[in-house]
């Protein structure tokens, strides 16, 4: 039996899976080995395991056996093995070290980078795997690399006939699971003359 994984934060008495033994007569259900930290319970008539405490993800996945007992002879049984695993869940959004930052840029300089932004996500493998973008109407004007974070212009800039000032806000966006999570960072550019 390999059920469908467990989110992370299960509450107590999750359905696992329900085992079935093929015999004419009724069976006694047990786990007989292999949950040695006692995550799981199964119905001794009906063969459904549900979960007895949190689940700790660093435990899993976690192999243990099932056996099916003949209810009037103890010696006549079957087991089978249970494979369960845990998803780990998207605990954590993507953090900015600063919400709101500063650059300054020349005007007529050509297209050109301005700053490398690097969120940190405390989430591991790709719940914490970040991608780069850009939230607001600046796009014609910079863009962001979405793997490495670095901000870009697209074109040079002329101080008198533009705004001297743009506000880009950049989000770092996570893929996680069940759902993905963003953080955002507010980039102050000011074209200097």
């Amino acid at each position: 039996y390999h059920p469908a994984p467990l989110p992370e934060k299960s509450p107590i008495d999750t359905f696992v899976v329900e085992i079935v033994a093929l015999y004419k007569l009724p069976v006694n259900y047990s786990i007989s080995s292999g949950d040695e930290r006692g995550y799981f319970i199964i119905h001794p008539s009906n063969g459904i395991v549900r979960t007895t405490k949190n689940l700790e993800l660093e435990d899993f996945p976690v192999n243990f056996k099932v056996r099916a007992t003949d209810s009037s002879n103890a010696a006549i049984f079957n087991e089978v093995e249970v494979k369960v695993e845990v998803i780990d869940e998207n605990n954590f959004p993507p953090v900015f070290p600063s919400s709101l930052l500063e650059e300054r840029l020349p005007e007529h300089s050509p297209a050109t980078q301005i700053v490398q932004l690097k969120a940190q996500d405390n989430d591991t493998g790709r719940n914490g795997f970040l991608t780069y973008g850009i939230l607001n109407g600046h796009r014609l004007k910079f863009r962001i690399n979405e793997t490495t974070g670095i901000l870009y212009s697209t074109a040079p800039f002329d101080y008198e006939e533009e705004p001297t000032e743009y506000q880009v806000v950049v989000y770092a966006e996570d893929d996680g699971i069940p759902e993905k999570k963003r953080g955002y960072c507010t980039v102050v550019i000011k074209i200097t003359d």
